[in-house]
């Protein structure tokens, strides 16, 4: 059980909605200590100033986390219920698991860039914050794969189900953060996802040899083959100029291994389009109607 103690103007319903999801967060790691969270809302220039003081970051975020242990991610050895008991207060009958500061301002204009209703986002905001307080991280990609598989297991127990394409779109975005392109400074970001629903991100990498750089849509597909992956049903590519249509080359390479592939993008201030791989690379060559084919007219003829 994870009880919030809320300092800002919330309604009632937002209110039991953030409660319900503190709850089943608790219930999807498995925490049996009863535990609290201070949770604040604040605006812009708060967790700006915030972000100052603790990161030497000076902008604001959507979500910050201070968690007041070094709690063990996923826990199998039991070790947090120990560390959680140096917290507990006997007042409240339950131990501080950290400070969770959320931007009200920042999680308005997220609902708008990625279209789903405010109460959502929220509720997404709460909830990565808790599980960093729960140990769990992003900075590597096996990393972000667990804590989103957890924030969306949460979000699906109490109903905050996310659109699929929110999701690719988002990761897109995400990725592209972290692009290097101090040549063309157009910064492409892509989330591609594997049948299984298995998601892999990648960003464009420039090179002063300029026939060396590698767009995002491969990178995220060569990172996906590395790891086994074989087959996929749709990418999301994401751009902070034009739209980020995939180049001839990133079209072919996709083609290899999923022709009907949905292509997903957005740019701007978050316009999005849709198409398929199929209309983008018409008549394309492939192993099922280019190498392939040839090979298998040779065997026939030869």
């Amino acid at each position: 059980m994870i009880r919030l103690l809320i300092d800002g103007d919330l309604p009632d319903s937002q209110y039991d909605v953030l409660q319900a999801a503190a709850r089943h967060a608790a219930t999807v790691e498995g925490v049996m200590t009863p535990c609290y969270v201070q949770v604040v809302l604040t605006d812009d220039r708060g967790i700006a100033a915030l972000n100052t003081a603790h990161r030497g970051i000076n902008r604001p975020t959507d979500v910050l986390s201070f968690p007041s242990i070094d709690y063990p991610a996923g826990d199998t050895a039991g070790q947090a219920e120990q560390l959680l008991l140096e917290e507990w207060d006997a007042d409240l009958g339950a131990s501080f698991l950290g400070d969770i500061i959320i931007s009200l301002p920042r999680a308005r204009e997220q609902a708008t860039q990625y279209g789903h209703p405010y109460e959502r986002e929220l509720c997404y905001l709460l909830v990565h914050g808790l599980f960093h307080l729960m140990g769990y991280d992003h900075q590597m990609e096996e990393d972000k794969r667990n804590m989103r598989h957890k924030e969306e297991e949460t979000l699906g127990g109490i109903g905050q189900i996310r659109n699929m394409d929110d999701v690719l779109l988002q990761a897109a975005r995400e990725a592209m953060k972290t692009a290097y392109a101090p040549y063309s400074g157009f910064r492409v970001g892509a989330c591609l996802q594997a049948e299984d629903g298995t998601l892999y991100t990648g960003c464009n990498v420039e090179n002063a040899s300029f026939g060396l750089t590698n767009c995002g849509e491969r990178t995220a597909v060569f990172k996906a083959i590395s790891e086994g992956k074989r087959r996929f049903s749709a990418i999301a590519i994401a751009a902070d100029q034009h739209a980020p249509w995939p180049c001839g080359a990133c079209r072919q390479v996709l083609s290899e291994f999923a022709p009907d592939l949905r292509v997903l993008i957005t740019w701007d201030d978050g316009q999005v389009a849709e198409s398929t791989l199929k209309d983008l690379l018409p008549h394309s060559f492939s192993p099922a109607t280019g190498a392939d084919a040839h090979l298998l007219g040779k065997e026939r003829h030869g």
